[in-house]
């Protein structure tokens, strides 16, 4: 298993922003484990070297002090407000933003477009995998907030709807 430090990043994020205190992935004799002490928010991340396989390097502690994250669900949580009535479609996760399943397809929505509860709206890559991003709102698409193949973080706004449209 050939992990890079930006897949272990993903994993500290996905970790960080989420409930989960313990998270372990597994391929055959590797093994990346990354844990969340409760009391200081403190998440490491072990990666076991294999005896034949000197291959993995050590991984630095990652600290995240609860003021930033409170800091970040604040602004998350204050973001809807200034949308003067319209519904912000958010990430629920750390990942790559695509509008479309190739870079030469059509994009799921453009500004504009008439969209249902349940339907694609995008594409979020996390870990190598490919996630399907259903609308939660009916409505019209009045803006597309990030740009296509950008990272984006958990609660980031991705498009703005206008329900009533």
């Amino acid at each position: 298993m050939n992990i890079d430090l930006d897949q272990i990043r993903s994993l500290l994020a996905i970790v960080g922003s989420t409930d989960i205190t313990e998270l372990t992935i597994e391929s055959g004799d590797d093994r990346v484990t990354v844990k969340k002490a409760a009391s200081n928010q403190t998440i490491v991340a072990e990666v076991p070297a294999a005896a034949n396989a000197p291959a993995f390097r050590s991984v630095p502690e990652m600290s995240f002090e609860p003021k930033q994250l409170e800091d970040s669900k604040t602004q998350a949580a204050e973001a809807p407000a200034s949308t003067n009535g319209l519904v912000p479609v958010t990430s629920p996760m750390v990942g790559t933003f695509y509008r479309a399943t190739s870079p030469t397809a059509t994009p799921f929505v453009n500004v504009g477009d008439h969209i249902n509860v349940g339907q694609t709206v995008c594409i979020i890559e996390a870990m190598k995998l490919m996630n399907d991003m259903p609308s939660e709102v009916s409505g019209k698409i009045v803006k597309v907030c990030v740009d296509n193949g950008t990272t984006v973080e958990y609660g980031q706004q991705l498009f703005l709807v206008d329900p009533k449209g």
